[in-house]
């Protein structure tokens, strides 16, 4: 069985925000986490060698391939935030990206240059929807 490459760490995550070295993007990743925390309940924790992620849930396509992820996760890169987030390409997302305010939609990530660019309860909508998503389609979600 294929092994994924980003499995959850134990590196220290105010220790890799601190090494970020565009102080605004450093401030938007502070706001992200908060964000992130309290919409999700989890903790951050590192992803990889540069994804913060909350929770996780273990998945099973019908291929066969299954593992983990974070519930809900994104990467402060260099030119832009990367948000992924599990949810159907519909309408009801569509309405709410129209409100969220300047980005850009991947099949599952969302990019953004800066916090101020959207609006932050827009986001907090998108990421309770994609948390429902993931408990509906993968029953087996984790609380970790």
């Amino acid at each position: 069985m294929v092994k994924n490459k980003t499995q959850e760490t134990t590196e220290n995550v105010a220790k890799f925000v601190e090494e970020i070295e565009d102080e605004n993007k450093r401030q938007d990743t502070h706001q992200l986490i908060q964000l992130f925390s309290q919409t999700t309940g989890h903790e951050p924790k590192m992803w990889g060698t540069d994804i913060i992620g909350f929770g996780s849930y273990h998945y099973k396509y019908a291929s066969g391939h299954e593992g983990d992820a974070a519930l809900i996760g994104f990467s402060p890169r260099k030119a832009q935030f990367s948000i992924y987030l599990s949810q159907p390409d519909n309408e009801k997302r569509a309405e709410k990206l129209s409100r969220l305010g300047k980005h850009k939609m991947g099949k599952g990530c969302l990019y953004i240059k800066k916090v101020s660019d959207i609006d932050p309860a827009v986001l907090k909508e998108l990421t309770q929807d994609s948390m429902n998503f993931v408990k509906e389609t993968y029953t087996e979600s984790k609380k970790g």
